[in-house]
């Protein structure tokens, strides 16, 4: 790759497996001011780095899970390589493992009895304390982990993120967040639409139906989760809140994963120093995948921003997204949304995937404020545009000149919203009904001063008559 840093550890690992597949070491990018890294992080991405953009399908690295840089072998899988083991293939790898394990385990047993090693035992030792430590060779056998290599996938992925790129960066950018939170998807669904993990997690931005509530509409009408345009506005909002609340991209990413309030709890252990967490935080969920979720998205990054190093076999990238959206001004059915905008029910199905069956057969209604897609450029799209625009360009018509006993009773008093702990602005306009950008509007804020502290009072419209 190109030039930077060598990781420490990397060139020897490489050279012990020189002859079967090369490694290649990770540098950071000198532009990416909001992703920091360190020594431990760089080991962490180059890894990733090698499973997105250089290992294929049909490879498997058996690595050191605590220090994944260690990688002690890469093999070819027998047979064909599909999307899952076939169980050849998945006995195979744990008959490697298996011998990893027992060379491993002899070593240790020999080094705490005081036996002597032989040639090649001394080379492994060697090996394991060079890259991950001094103390790393203790419970070795034990942190054994294999890892497939997904160069297809990603680049697959890749293929389809071209589609919403331009869409989900404009949204970080208007949220004032780094645009390259776009990428984030490759680690966790490699664009893929129908991804659902174990844990209920679904669609591109893999939202829990918990989390999903928070951040998006997902109710018996729509689920937002499905929508990847949607669902990014949902991932803008939790990651500026999960900032706001532990106040960097490290920690804040690696909570898209873990939680915010797993991640605030290691910064109250360990405060901002995000290699002492990856080492050396414990808690029952805070496993393998939390601790390299950033690595990962760094080298998501790499990876995604650089295809023509890792794919010089090119990518057939979709074209963009071509729809319209528009906002709903009340409760519509499908069939009342096809008789204003005069677009066909399959084509609002194919271009909506957050819709219910109810909601697509007609059956409830979709609520005020929810996005339609209509087709882009069409006669419904522009009048769906057209709608949006008259109705905020619209000024308020003049009030009729009230009596001064009236104009007095009718003047309206301020409704203001006391911050407390843990409040942001996003769960503050969410209590009121209102969107961010109004919230700062009425109270002077810009996307980039948006931070609010306890005791200080907000403007959130005006009291109620009653």
């Amino acid at each position: 790759m190109k030039g930077g840093r060598t990781v420490r550890g990397i060139v020897a690992v490489a050279a012990a497996i020189a002859g079967t597949v090369a490694i290649w070491t990770w540098a950071p990018a000198a532009d990416a001011p909001d992703f920091p890294t360190s020594e431990v992080v760089d080991a962490q991405a180059s890894f990733w780095t090698n499973v997105y953009g250089r290992w294929s399908l049909s490879q498997v690295a058996v690595h050191d899970k605590a220090c994944p840089a260690l990688v002690y072998e890469i093999v070819n899988l027998p047979g064909a390589a599909g999307e899952a083991y076939t169980p050849a293939q998945e006995g195979f790898v744990q008959d490697v493992r298996a011998s990893w394990e027992g060379r491993l385990a002899a070593i240790e047993g020999k080094v705490d009895a005081g036996i002597p090693l032989e040639d090649d035992e001394k080379a492994l030792a060697l090996r394991v304390t060079d890259a991950c430590g001094t103390d790393a060779l203790r419970g070795a056998s034990l942190r054994l982990r294999s890892q497939r290599g997904l160069r297809e996938r990603f680049r697959r992925g890749l293929a389809v993120s071209a589609r919403y790129d331009a869409r989900f960066r404009e949204i970080f950018r208007s949220a004032g967040l780094p645009e390259d939170l776009a990428l984030l998807p490759h680690v966790e669904s490699s664009f893929q639409h129908s991804a659902r993990s174990s844990a209920g997690a679904v669609g591109v931005w893999q939202f829990t139906r918990s989390t999903g509530r928070k951040f998006l509409r997902v109710n018996a009408a729509v689920d937002e989760r499905l929508d990847p345009v949607a669902s990014a506005r949902g991932a803008a909002r939790y990651l500026r809140e999960a900032h706001d609340v532990l106040g960097s991209w490290p920690l804040a990413l690696t909570s898209y994963n873990h939680g915010v309030a797993g991640m605030a709890r290691a910064r109250a252990q360990f405060g901002d120093d995000f290699e002492a967490i990856v080492r050396a935080y414990d808690a029952p969920s805070f496993g393998f995948a939390s601790k390299n979720f950033y690595a990962e998205f760094l080298a998501a990054r790499e990876v995604a921003t650089h295809p023509e190093v890792y794919f010089p076999e090119g990518v057939a990238f979709e074209e963009p997204l071509a729809a319209d959206d528009v906002l709903l001004p009340q409760p519509m059915t499908i069939h009342q949304v096809q008789a204003r905008y005069g677009v066909d029910r399959a084509t609002l199905r194919r271009l909506n995937p957050a819709w219910s069956a109810k909601a697509a057969a007609g059956r409830i209604a979709l609520p005020a404020g929810h996005r339609v897609w209509l087709p882009e450029g069409t006669p419904a799209g522009r009048r769906a545009m057209a709608d949006v625009a008259v109705a905020e360009a619209r000024p308020d018509p003049p009030p009729a000149a009230p009596s001064a006993k009236v104009a007095k009773a009718a003047k309206p008093a301020h409704r203001y919203h006391k911050v407390r702990e843990g409040d942001t602005l996003w769960s503050v306009a969410k209590r009121y009904g209102l969107e961010v950008a109004e919230l700062r509007k009425m109270n002077g804020l810009t996307a980039k001063s948006s931070r609010i502290r306890p005791g200080q009072r907000l403007r959130v419209g005006y009291a109620s008559a009653g």
